[in-house]
C-alpha cells in the first residue's frame, strides 16, 4: 500500500482511469442521449484543475466524484495530467458548453436550477426557457440552502434535469444526496459557475481564449480577489501534482486496480 502521504496521488491515477472519454461529435452526442434516456437517478459530474487540486486535500471529495454515473475532464490542465498518465484526453467537455446542450435536448421535459442568487437566477430560468428549453417548465431555488430544501423541491416538482450551480465540494454532497432521495428517472448535473452564466452575472471569454484553454485567464481578470487562489496558486500546484504522478507513472509503482 502507498505511504499515507502518497494516497492523494493514488485517487488521482484512480479518477483519471474513471473518466470518460469522448473522442468525436458523434461520441458527444450518444453520452447526451445516454444521459437523458429514462431509467434511474444519475449524476454527471466534471472535473477541471481546480478539482483535482481538491481531491488531493479531500478523500470524501473524491469519493463523491467517484460515485458520479458520469465524470469528464473539463480543461487543459486535465488533459495534460491524463497525457502523463498515459491516458488518452479525449475532448474536452467543459460544463458551460456541454450543459445548455443538454437542456436544449431535454426541451420539454421539467428542469431544475439549483444555485446562485437574485437576480441572476431568475435570468438564468429566463434564458434556458426563451433560448434553450421553452417547452419545459423550469422550477429554481438559489444555492444557499440546506439540503432538505432541495430534496423536498425536487420531490415536489420531479424534474428530469437537475442542474446544481452551487461550487465544490458542496454541489457534489447535494447530488449525491440526490441520487440517493429521489425515486424518479432524473439527471443531476454538477455545473460549478454555470448558473451564474446563463443569469449574465459572470461573462463568457472571447471564443480564441476558450479554444485555446485560456478561459481561466480571462475569469482571473474579471473576478481577481476570489479566483487568486485558485489559479495563481492552484495551478503551479496542480503542475506540479501532476508531474509527481507522472513519475510514480513512469517507475509503475501503481498498485493493481480494477
Amino acid at each position: 500500500m502507498p505511504s499515507r502521504s502518497r494516497d492523494w496521488q493514488m485517487r488521482w491515477y484512480q479518477l483519471v482511469r474513471a473518466m470518460a472519454r469522448v473522442n468525436t461529435p458523434r461520441g458527444e452526442e450518444q453520452l447526451l442521449d445516454w444521459l437523458l434516456r429514462p431509467g434511474e437517478a444519475r449524476v454527471l459530474a466534471f472535473v477541471n484543475a481546480h478539482a483535482m487540486n481538491m481531491v488531493a486535500e479531500s478523500d470524501p471529495f473524491y469519493q463523491a466524484l467517484m460515485s458520479a454515473d458520469v465524470v469528464v475532464r473539463d480543461g487543459v490542465g486535465v488533459s495534460l495530467l491524463m497525457q502523463l498518465c498515459n491516458q488518452t484526453p479525449g475532448q474536452n467537455l467543459n460544463g458551460t458548453d456541454l450543459i445548455p446542450k443538454v437542456l436544449a435536448r431535454a426541451n420539454g421535459l421539467p428542469l431544475a436550477l439549483f444555485g446562485t442568487r437574485e437576480p441572476w437566477l431568475s435570468q438564468a430560468r429566463q434564458v434556458v426557457r426563451e433560448k434553450l428549453a421553452p417547452d419545459s417548465a423550469c422550477v429554481v431555488a438559489n444555492g444557499f440552502l440546506q439540503l432538505e430544501d432541495y430534496i423536498h423541491i425536487a420531490a415536489q416538482h420531479r424534474p428530469r434535469v437537475i442542474v446544481l450551480g452551487m461550487g465544490m465540494p458542496k454541489q457534489e454532497e447535494v447530488a449525491m444526496a440526490l441520487r440517493a432521495a429521489l425515486g424518479s428517472p432524473c439527471l443531476i448535473i454538477c455545473g460549478g459557475a454555470i448558473v451564474d452564466f446563463l443569469g449574465g452575472k459572470v461573462p463568457r471569454a472571447p471564443r480564441w481564449m476558450r479554444n485555446s484553454g485560456l478561459e481561466w485567464a480571462f475569469r482571473l481578470g474579471r473576478e481577481p480577489r476570489r479566483l487568486w487562489n485558485r489559479y495563481v496558486h492552484g495551478n503551479p500546484l496542480f503542475m506540479k501534482r501532476a508531474l509527481a504522478v507522472a513519475v510514480r507513472s513512469l517507475r509503475h509503482r501503481w498498485p493493481q486496480v480494477a
